[in-house]
C-alpha cells in the first residue's frame, strides 16, 4: 500500500474558538501541526504519497505540510460537500491500488495504521477501519458510530445507542470501492428513526452501502489512543494523550549541543533537550520533559509531571507549569504565572495568572487573570455547541481562550468559558458565559460620591 488521501476540507465549526484561522487539522499538537504529525505516521507506516483534499483555510493545511518528504497532491474541495466525495475526488490520482484514507484531524501513534494495515491485507478485504470502543463515560450519541461483533463491522450507523464503537476517521479501501462511492444517495440514511441527518456526503454511509452488499469489514482498535480533534477540549485531549505516550517511550535522556544545564537544577525525570536551550539556576523538573531549541527554563521555574516547552519559549521566575502541559513556540510563561494544559504558539502569561485549559495563538494574558476550576457542585460543566448541550468527559472545566484574544487584569473566568477569536475581556470581569468572536467587554460600575474630612473624625 503506497497512496494515503488525507481529508481537510470540512469548516471545522464544533471547534470553535480555535476554527476562525487556520483549519482544525493545522493546529499544532505537541508543538507541530497535527495534519503533519500525521502524514510522518503515514510515512513510517510505509506510505510514498499522500493526495491531501483541502477546502477551508487551504492555505493552512499546504503550510503545515511545507517540506515534508513525501510527494503530494492537493485537490480543492469547495464547499465541502462530504467526506465520500472527498474520497471519490481523490480516486483518479490513487489508480488501481490499495490506499488508506485518513481523517485530517485525528490523533493516533503509527502503530495504529500499522494495525490497520496489517489487518487489511490479512483479510483481503475491500475494506477495514478503525473503530474505538466507547469508554463509560462516552455518549455514542456524540459520534458516527458502528456496531462491532468479533472483529467485524455489522452495522455502521450515525449518532446512536445501538453503536458499541465510534469509526476513527483512519479507513483503507481497494480501488473497487469506486462503485459504492457513487452509489452514495447524498447524506446519511442509517441513522435512528428521526435521526436528521444533514445534507452530506458522510463515508461512513459507504461502508454501510458495503455491508448492504454482503461485503465483510474487519475492523481494528486503536494502538494506545485515538483523539479525533472536533472540539475545543479536543485540542486539549490530543496535546495530553501524545505528551504522555511520548515521555511514556523515554528510555534515556537526549541532550542536544550547547545545552546548559545548571549544576543547581533538581531534575527527576528523563530530558529532550534541543540545542542552544538552558536550563537555569533553581529550576526544578518533576517528570519527564521535552524542550525545545533555544528554549530558557530560568530562575526557579517549576515543571510538574510530563511537560514540553516550545522552541524559543522562556519559562522563569518562580512560575509553576502544572502536569501533562503543553507550552508552545515562542511563549512567554512569567513569574509566578501558573498553567495547566495547552498554549498555542506567541502567547504570554504574566504575574499571578492562574489559568487551566487552552491558550490560543498569540493571546495576551493580563496580569492576576484567574481560571476557576471547580463547581460548588462538583460537577463538570455542560458546554452547548452549535445550539447542542454535551458533557465532555476531557477538560469540561476549562477554559478555552480563542486565538489572538486578550484578558485585562484582575480577570476571572468561570469552568468551561470560551471566549471568541480577536475578543477582549476588560480589568475586573467574572465571565459566566461564552464570549463571542471580535467583541470588546467592558465592566460598567456605578459609583457613589459622599462629602469626607475631617470633620468626620471630629475635627
Amino acid at each position: 500500500m503506497k497512496s494515503a488521501v488525507i481529508l481537510c476540507a470540512g469548516t471545522g465549526a464544533r471547534f470553535w474558538p480555535y476554527n476562525e484561522v487556520r483549519h482544525k487539522t493545522a493546529v499544532p499538537v505537541m508543538n507541530r501541526p497535527n495534519v503533519r504529525r500525521l502524514a510522518e505516521s503515514l510515512q513510517r507506516a510505509g506510505i510514498e504519497r499522500l493526495v491531501v483534499v483541502v477546502g477551508a483555510f487551504e492555505a493552512s493545511v499546504r503550510a503545515a505540510l511545507h517540506g515534508i518528504e513525501l510527494p503530494i497532491a492537493f485537490i480543492r474541495q469547495n464547499p465541502p460537500t462530504g467526506t465520500a466525495n472527498a474520497v471519490l475526488s481523490a480516486l483518479p490520482l490513487i489508480g488501481e491500488e490499495p490506499f488508506l484514507v485518513a481523517y485530517g484531524d485525528i490523533a493516533t501513534p503509527t502503530e495504529t495504521i500499522q494495525r490497520l494495515i496489517a489487518r487489511f491485507h490479512e483479510t483481503g478485504a475491500l475494506a477495514a477501519a478503525v473503530a474505538q470502543p466507547y469508554l463509560p463515560t462516552q455518549d455514542p450519541r456524540d459520534w458516527i458510530g458502528a456496531r462491532v461483533h468479533e472483529g467485524q463491522i455489522v452495522q455502521v450507523e450515525g449518532h446512536s445507542t445501538d453503536t458499541n464503537c465510534r469509526l476513527g476517521g483512519l479507513f483503507a479501501f481497494r480501488p473497487q470501492v469506486r462503485d459504492a462511492l457513487n452509489a452514495h444517495p447524498g447524506l446519511m440514511t442509517s441513522v435512528p428513526v428521526g435521526g436528521m441527518p444533514p445534507v452530506e456526503a458522510e463515508l461512513a454511509q459507504t461502508l454501510q452501502i458495503l455491508l448492504d452488499q454482503g461485503h465483510e469489514i474487519p475492523a481494528v482498535e486503536p494502538v494506545g489512543f485515538l483523539v479525533d480533534i472536533d472540539k475545543p477540549w479536543h485540542l486539549w485531549e490530543a496535546n495530553a494523550r501524545w505528551l504522555d505516550y511520548e515521555a511514556s517511550q523515554l528510555e534515556a535522556d537526549r541532550i542536544g549541543k550547547e545545552v546548559h544545564i545548571d549544576d543547581s537544577a533538581e531534575i527527576y525525570g528523563k530530558l529532550v533537550v534541543e540545542e542552544g536551550a538552558t536550563i537555569g539556576k533553581r529550576v526544578v523538573i518533576k517528570g519527564n520533559c521535552f524542550v525545545g531549541r533555544e528554549a530558557r527554563l530560568l530562575n526557579g521555574a517549576i515543571l510538574q509531571g510530563h511537560t514540553a516547552v516550545g522552541a524559543r519559549t522562556r519559562v522563569s521566575d518562580y512560575c509553576l507549569v502544572g502536569g501533562t502541559t503543553v507550552i508552545g513556540n515562542s511563549c512567554i510563561v512569567g513569574h509566578d504565572a501558573e498553567i495547566e494544559g495547552v498554549m498555542l504558539d506567541g502567547s504570554f502569561l504574566y504575574h499571578y495568572c492562574e489559568i487551566m485549559g487552552v491558550v490560543g495563538q498569540k493571546v495576551d494574558i493580563g496580569a492576576a487573570t484567574v481560571c476557576g476550576t471547580l463547581r460548588f457542585d462538583d460537577g463538570d460543566t455542560v458546554h452547548t455547541v452549535r445550539g447542542r448541550r454535551e458533557r465532555p468527559e476531557f477538560g469540561a472545566n476549562g477554559t478555552y481562550f480563542g486565538d489572538f484574544s486578550r484578558t485585562g487584569v484582575n480577570v476571572i473566568t468561570m469552568p468551561g468559558v470560551k471566549i471568541g477569536t480577536y475578543s477582549c475581556v476588560g480589568s475586573g470581569i467574572v465571565v459566566y458565559e461564552d464570549i463571542p468572536s471580535r467583541k470588546l467587554v467592558l465592566l460598567k460600575q456605578e459609583l457613589v460620591f459622599r462629602d469626607w474630612g475631617p470633620e468626620r473624625y471630629g475635627w
